[in-house]
C-alpha cells in the first residue's frame, strides 16, 4: 500500500463521511437480520440490502462484502482518488476488487476508520493466510480497548500494534502516543489508520520492549502473539519463536522497568497451566511485587486449544491439518501442559501483589473504569475499617432463598449488577450489616450493635466479620 498523503487522507475521508460509511451509516443500510449474518461471516443478505448502485453500497460490498463491483461504480464512490494506485484495491476487466479491508469503527461520539488485511472466511471460503497478514477489528482487540483503564496520560505505548486500532482507542486520552510491531506490514497499515484519521502516532520496529529501551510510559498495552504453539507457525499476528508463554511473561515481568510510578500495564493474554503448577503461583511469579491482577476467562485443554487456532488459520479440512494437530500436540505434552488459561492481566506499577481468578461469567463492557475502582479500592482501603462510614452500592441487590414459611431463608446472595456482576452468599448477621450500611453508623458501632444483639463478645464478631467487609468493599457491593 503507498503512503497516504494528506490529500489523498482528506479526499478519502470526505468520502467515507458523505457516503455515510460508518458504523451507524453500516448498520442502518443493512440492517439487523444483514448485520447478523455478516457478523456470522455470511455476506448474501448484505448483498441483497446493498444493490443501489450507491456510494455507500459501494463501499459496503467493497470492502465488507469483498464482492467485485464495476469500475464505474468505485469511479464515482471515489471521485478524484485511484484505489488501484493507492495498493487498496485491483482492477479485473472492468470490475474492481479491495486487497485492504477500510471499515468504521465508533467510540465515544468518534467515526474512525480502520485499515487492515481483509477479513477471511467470508461465506466459508477459506484462502491461505499470508505470514505477515494483519488482523482488523476483531473480537480481542475490542476485549483490551474494554479493559484499558480510563486515565489521561502523558505518554502510552501499544506494543504489537496490528492495525492500530489501540491507538484510536488511546488518541483522545494520551498526550504522546507510541506503536510497535515486529511485522512491517502491520507498521504500514498502522500508519495509515493513523494518517486516516488524524491521529500523530510515533510507530518503531522491533520485539516486545526493544525498540523503547530507556523510556517510561504512563500506560502500556498490548494485544500480543500470545498462542502458545510449536516452533514454526508463519502467523505473526498470533505466532512467536518464544517457548510456551514466554512472551506474556516478558511483557509482564519487563513492565515495570518501562512504567512511570503509578503507570499501567494492561494486556490480553494466553499461560499455560502446567502439570503440578498452580496457575496463579505462576503469574504471581512474573508481578512479583506489583500490584496486579489477572482474570481467567476461559481454560481450555490442549485438545480444545489446538483446534481453536487450526480452525482459525483455516486448516480445518485440509492435507495439513493431521501434521499439524499431531505436532502441536506434542509441543504441549512435552512441555507438561495440561490446560490452557485464556485471559487479561493487569499490572499497577506501585508496590503490592498478585489477585488471580477464573472468571468465566458475563461482565460489563467496558470493564475498565471498573478495573480502575478496583484497584483504587484495594490500594487505598486502610488497615483498620472500624471508623468508615460505609453505604451499599447503587446497582446492590438482595436474593434470598428457602422453604415457604420458614424463619430465616437458607442462603443469602447479595448480587452486583455492574462490573464484574459478582454474588456473594452471606449469612443473616453480613446480611444485617449491609442492610445498615446507610452512612450514618461507622462499621464499628454496627458490628458491636450487632454483637450486642447475638450476645456475643465484640471482639470475636470483628474477626469475624471484617475480613468480609474488606472483601465487599474491594469488590464494591460497599463504598465509602
Amino acid at each position: 500500500m503507498r503512503e497516504l498523503t494528506g490529500q489523498v487522507v482528506q479526499r478519502l475521508r470526505t468520502a467515507f463521511a458523505g457516503a455515510g460509511y460508518t458504523v451507524e451509516g453500516v448498520a442502518e443500510r443493512l440492517g439487523v437480520q444483514a448485520n447478523g449474518a455478516l457478523a456470522r461471516n455470511e455476506t448474501a443478505a448484505a448483498a441483497r440490502r446493498t444493490a443501489s448502485g450507491d456510494a455507500l453500497d459501494t463501499m459496503i460490498r467493497l470492502f465488507l462484502l469483498q464482492r467485485a463491483v464495476p469500475e464505474s461504480l468505485v469511479e464515482q464512490a471515489f471521485p478524484g482518488i485511484d484505489l488501484i494506485a493507492l495498493g487498496i484495491a485491483e482492477r479485473g476487466g472492468d470490475e474492481v476488487r479491495a486487497v485492504l479491508d477500510i471499515r468504521p469503527f465508533a467510540e465515544d461520539g468518534r467515526d474512525w476508520w480502520v485499515v487492515a488485511d481483509l477479513t477471511p472466511g467470508l461465506d466459508g471460503r477459506r484462502e491461505a493466510m499470508r505470514s505477515d497478514y494483519v488482523l482488523g477489528i476483531a473480537p480481542a482487540s475490542l476485549s483490551l480497548i474494554h479493559l484499558t483503564v480510563p486515565i489521561k496520560a502523558d505518554r502510552a505505548l501499544d506494543i504489537g500494534t496490528g492495525c492500530g486500532i489501540q491507538s484510536l482507542h488511546l488518541a483522545d486520552h494520551v498526550n504522546q502516543l507510541t506503536a510497535t510491531d515486529v511485522n512491517p506490514r502491520a507498521l504500514q497499515l498502522a500508519r495509515a489508520t493513523a494518517a486516516l484519521n488524524h491521529i500523530d502516532l510515533d510507530l518503531r520496529n522491533g520485539s516486545l520492549y526493544e525498540p523503547v529501551r530507556g523510556e517510561r510510559f504512563d500506560l502500556i498495552v498490548s494485544n500480543p502473539p500470545y498462542v502458545i504453539s510449536p516452533p514454526g507457525g508463519d502467523l505473526t499476528y498470533r505466532e512467536t519463536e518464544f517457548t510456551g508463554d514466554a512472551v506474556v511473561e516478558q511483557l509482564v515481568r519487563q513492565a515495570p522497568d518501562h512504567l512511570t510510578d503509578g503507570g499501567w500495564c494492561q494486556l490480553l493474554a494466553n499461560w499455560t497451566c502446567v502439570r503440578g503448577e498452580d496457575w496463579q503461583d505462576r503469574i504471581a511469579a512474573w508481578t512479583g511485587d506489583r500490584s496486579a491482577w489477572a482474570v481467567q476467562r476461559e481454560q481450555l485443554d490442549p485438545s480444545e486449544y489446538v483446534e481453536l487456532w487450526l480452525r482459525d488459520a483455516g486448516l480445518h479440512g485440509t492435507p495439513q491439518y493431521t501434521t499439524r494437530y499431531d505436532e502441536w500436540m506434542r509441543y504441549l505434552e512435552e512441555h507438561n501442559v495440561e490446560a490452557i488459561g485464556m485471559g487479561w492481566i493487569t499490572l499497577h506499577n506501585v508496590e503490592g501483589s498478585l489477585a488471580a481468578e477464573a472468571w468465566p461469567y458475563e461482565i460489563e463492557r467496558p470493564i475498565g473504569p471498573h478495573v480502575l475502582h478496583r484497584f483504587e479500592r484495594l490500594e487505598g482501603l486502610p488497615a483498620d475499617l472500624t471508623a468508615l462510614h460505609l453505604h451499599v452500592a447503587d446497582d446492590v441487590i438482595q436474593e434470598t432463598t428457602g422453604q415457604p414459611g420458614a424463619e430465616d431463608p437458607a442462603t443469602i446472595v447479595l448480587r452486583r449488577q455492574r462490573g464484574m456482576r459478582r454474588a456473594e452468599q452471606v449469612d443473616t448477621v453480613m446480611a444485617g450489616f449491609v442492610g445498615a450500611c446507610d452512612g450514618d453508623l461507622s462499621t464499628g458501632q454496627i458490628l458491636a450493635a450487632l454483637a450486642d444483639l447475638m450476645d456475643r463478645p465484640v471482639v470475636d464478631v470483628l474477626a469475624d466479620y471484617l475480613p468480609q467487609i474488606r472483601n465487599l468493599v474491594i469488590e464494591g457491593f460497599l463504598t465509602y
